[in-house]
């Protein structure tokens, strides 16, 4: 397994100057927020085995998810599925970035962003890093710090409405999830905008016309 490393952050931490990396998770699902995060590491106390969060199990993402809460400075944020719908998923997710930064308890003298769009309303330098999460230290916590964060909203909403298979498929268009639309219906929390969810009530709407 391939690991991030600190090639993005070491320049600045040299200068003396904080850097943060961010991450957004939840671009794909059909329901619930998209959730982002921002990380501020320290050098001196990095966690051992930081990586995409995709390429790490559950309880190392735990794991990590923890240690980062002990020695780093870290913020999560959110754009609602109104936002979504209303926005788009694209924008809906650079203005959780925008929040994310927003919530750090330091304001960084930089930022990474995961992928090639920086957000638009970032008053703070930055780069935008294609597939930073497996590049960057400090977007690779960030991309842990968001899906453990959402993964567990969506394990609570799972709870709220049961059926849909949330607490493992975390809202994106399984069968399961797809087969539960046709069946349960659309819930408050699915994405109208997504094509799926929009063809269920267009059906719905169609019938009682």
């Amino acid at each position: 397994m391939t690991f991030p490393n600190d090639e993005y952050e070491t320049p600045f931490w040299q200068a003396g100057k904080l850097v943060a990396g961010v991450d957004e998770v939840g671009r794909g699902p059909l329901a619930g927020p998209v959730i982002a995060a921002a990380v501020m590491l320290d050098p001196e106390q990095i966690p051992d085995g930081l990586n995409d969060s995709k390429k790490l199990s559950e309880k190392k993402r735990e794991a990590l998810n923890m240690a980062l809460a002990e020695c780093a400075h870290v913020s999560i944020a959110e754009a609602t599925v109104a936002e979504i719908d209303e926005i788009n998923i694209l924008h809906a997710s650079l203005l959780a970035m925008e929040r994310a930064v927003a919530g750090l308890p330091k304001t960084p003298d930089h930022v990474l962003i995961d992928g090639n769009k920086i957000p638009k309303n970032l008053t703070i330098p930055a780069t935008a890093v294609v597939k930073g999460d497996s590049k960057s230290l400090s977007i690779a916590a960030a991309s842990i710090v968001a899906k453990i964060k959402r993964d567990h909203l969506m394990q609570d909403l799972n709870r709220i409405y049961p059926g849909y298979g949330w607490d493992t498929n975390a809202g994106y268009p399984t069968k399961r999830h797809i087969s539960a639309l046709s069946e349960l219906g659309v819930t408050p929390v699915h994405r109208r905008s997504f094509k799926p969810v929009h063809n269920i009530l267009y059906q719905e709407k169609f019938i009682r016309d």
